[in-house]
């Protein structure tokens, strides 16, 4: 090992799958060399040694994140809006996620997807894009500007599939786009995700076999589990090819429905569909021209609708250990290895071993909280444990 190379050192190191005692990552630039037992590092190695207890973990990937320290994607689709929300997630311990937009105007998708294409190169915490709409249902609009909800056109295509660095996620309603987009858009590269949606169980599987591979918040936005059409959630929870986002923050869907989904075939993926206040300092923010109020843990209009959440993905992990009792390697798997996967991108993310990109994080296995971060090899800090924001 050259002298170039430098370590992090821990009790536990979980690298994505098996759990590591006394165990270190040798980092080579932005990528992990090697995992090794701590007593083989050589002497004069640098190195960062984690608290006593503290685990070293992948960091998180988060590929619902609507928005984070105070600022709205959909009302700063620029560089600087970009930055500022990789900034105050990164803090909080996701390591990369995909900014995403919900439904809006043709103008400002383009000005998303040219802004996101104008950060990636430089910003490693950026993967891509996330289109949740505006291709949906408006019996399952939610918080979704009903006037923004449209059929793609030609155009829409065009730009969706137009060559560009990083992956692109797309959130439709099968059901309401033509019968030959949603192969058009995977032939051409495009991840798509079932969401907001009216989708009959047939449907649902004919549009899987176009290359539909994601459900969006699944249960959250969609038509529900019937007797006799049992519809998209039925769907994903069959197939071991699916990847459905769980928010799992104890408002969005009972703890009783997350442990379903867990025993499902498909691959749960946690996701936080976080909003401005998360990473930030304000109580309210402004969605589509209406007042969003953070309230109880939840982020609602005044009518009471849900509009995203008030969630991080530290968060997230440790409410699925504690609701759905499941182990943490567990938990922070659906929070790293499995959205890497899905966005196709394990060589690259989502666990530590040689090759990978040295994205990871210190973790207190007890609290379930972060205490330190890595991108790409730099060490980045977090924002102490009990961050929160005010609320009224």
């Amino acid at each position: 090992m050259t002298e170039t190379l430098h370590a992090v050192a821990a009790s536990r190191v979980f690298d994505g799958a098996l759990l590591h005692d006394n165990a270190a990552v040798v980092i080579d630039g932005a990528r992990i060399a090697a995992v090794v037992a701590r007593s083989d590092l050589p002497a004069t190695m640098s190195r960062h040694e984690l608290p006593d207890d503290a685990w070293l973990a992948p960091g998180f990937i988060d590929i619902q994140v609507n928005g984070g320290g105070d600022v709205l994607f959909n009302d700063h689709p620029t560089p600087e809006g970009v930055r500022t929300i990789v900034a105050a997630h990164r803090k909080l311990g996701t390591t990369a996620l995909l900014p995403t937009m919900i439904s809006d105007s043709f103008a400002t998708m383009r000005t998303a997807l040219a802004a996101v294409a104008a950060v990636i190169d430089t910003e490693p915490g950026v993967l891509g894009i996330h289109l949740e709409g505006p291709f949906l249902s408006l019996e399952k609009a939610g918080v979704h500007d009903m006037t923004a909800l449209r059929r793609p056109t030609a155009n829409d295509l065009a730009l969706i599939t137009a060559p560009r660095r990083g992956v692109t996620l797309v959130t439709l309603a099968p059901e309401q786009v033509p019968g030959d987009f949603i192969a058009k858009l995977t032939a051409a590269g495009v991840r798509v995700a079932l969401g907001h949606s009216m989708a009959t169980y047939a449907q649902t599987k004919t549009a899987m076999t176009e290359g539909l591979s994601g459900f969006t918040h699944l249960f959250n936005a969609m038509r529900p589990l019937a007797a006799r059409e049992p519809g998209p959630i039925a769907a994903a929870l069959e197939s071991p090819d699916a990847w459905y986002g769980l928010i799992a923050d104890g408002v969005h869907v009972a703890a009783a429905m997350l442990r379903l989904a867990l025993r499902g075939a498909g691959r749960p993926i946690l996701v936080s569909d976080a909003m401005p206040p998360v990473g930030g300092t304000a109580c309210s923010f402004r969605l589509y021209g209406e007042t969003i109020t953070v309230r109880n843990g939840r982020c609602g209009r005044a009518d009471g609708t849900l509009a995203g959440a008030f969630l991080d993905m530290a968060s997230a992990v440790r409410n699925c250990v504690r609701l759905c009792d499941v182990p943490l390697s567990d938990a922070l798997r659906f929070a790293t290895k499995n959205p890497a996967e899905f966005l196709g991108l394990g060589g690259v993310l989502g666990g530590l071993a040689p090759g990978l990109r040295a994205d990871m994080i210190a973790l207190d296995p007890a609290a379930i909280t972060v205490l330190g971060g890595w991108v790409a090899g730099v060490n980045v800090g977090v924002e102490p444990p009990h961050r929160t924001t005010r609320q009224p």
